[in-house]
């Protein structure tokens, strides 16, 4: 198994061409896996998941850096996603018995590169954060790339690596490490954002709803609908499934309900057993048939 899963948001989803590029470079080295490309063009964004060990991961980035430059210009991209730069953020992640610190190394080894290659800002987050108050992806977005260069002004938010100042047309990036992190959305019923924003604010953690959920609500200019949109930063502590029992809740008591929901990426197994399982009620974990079969056979000397 590699050891490390990799997770670059770009700022693209609306040109599969351009996507296709991107996914091609991240994944130009031997040793790289891609696992999954997810593109929306409401959000205007596009998730890649890699998987690899951490010097072929560092080189289908840097290609991958490359190519969004060239390609992504934020002066001319909106969407509704909150970003900061074209290459938004690069989690890594440790992959089975692979320990947080080796995620943390490959963010390290990559940060000072992409700020000496393409003259970028970069900040670290999450495991790998130097600054207190900058583990939070959300604090180093807010204001986005419109308002990066007010932030700037301030000592607090210069950059661990690169310059104090904003690229003009690819803003800034965010490299780190993280745990495994589910993106899951839930469409609803209803063209009105304020409902999707009000059942946000009631499911996510900052607002006093279940731990481990951030949320908030957008709308689908594509499919006339309203949307919350999610990371759940740790499954382990709030299941996908009582995530979605929750907006449910709260959207039906707006008076909508659920449509559709929608997985970003890929998730971890555990995550999907746990889903299953909470789903069924069942006591332990499902059997599966392709479970048994594994086991069944034999392995190769």
């Amino acid at each position: 198994m590699p050891s490390l899963e990799c997770v670059p948001n770009v700022s693209e989803g609306r040109r599969p061409e351009v996507v296709a590029r991107l996914a091609a470079a991240a994944s130009s080295p031997q040793s790289v896996q891609l696992l999954d490309v997810s593109s929306d063009p409401d959000h205007n964004r596009s998730v890649l998941t890699l998987a690899g060990e951490p010097e072929g991961l560092v080189q289908g980035l840097l290609a991958l850096y490359e190519v969004a430059l060239a390609e992504i210009d934020l002066r001319r991209h909106d969407g509704v996603h909150p970003r900061v730069g074209a290459v938004d953020v690069v989690p890594f992640v440790p992959l089975g018995d692979t320990p947080m610190a080796a995620a943390v190394a490959a963010a390290e080894r990559l940060a000072p590169e992409v700020a000496r290659r393409f003259d970028l800002p970069v900040y670290l987050y999450e495991r790998a954060a130097r600054v207190p108050g900058r583990s939070a992806l959300a604090a180093i977005r807010k204001g986005q790339f419109e308002g990066f260069a007010a932030k700037l002004q301030e000592p607090l938010w210069a950059p661990d690596f690169g310059p104090a100042r904003v690229h003009p047309t690819a803003g800034v990036t965010v490299i780190g490490a993280r745990f495994f992190l589910i993106a899951f959305n839930a469409v609803l019923d209803t063209p009105d954002v304020a409902v999707a924003r009000a059942v946000a604010r009631r499911v996510r953690e900052s607002g006093g709803g279940l731990p481990a959920v951030r949320a908030m609500g957008v709308y689908l200019a594509s499919r006339r609908r309203a949307q919350v949109s999610m990371n759940l930063v740790d499954f382990r502590r709030t299941p996908l499934l009582r995530v979605l029992e929750r907006v449910r809740a709260e959207a039906a008591a707006l008076g909508t309900r659920v449509v559709e929901g929608e997985l970003i990426g890929l998730m971890p197994e555990e995550a999907a057993r746990a889903a299953v399982r909470d789903a069924l009620q069942l006591a332990g974990d499902p059997a599966l048939i392709e479970d048994r079969l594994r086991l069944a056979l034999p392995t190769a000397p």
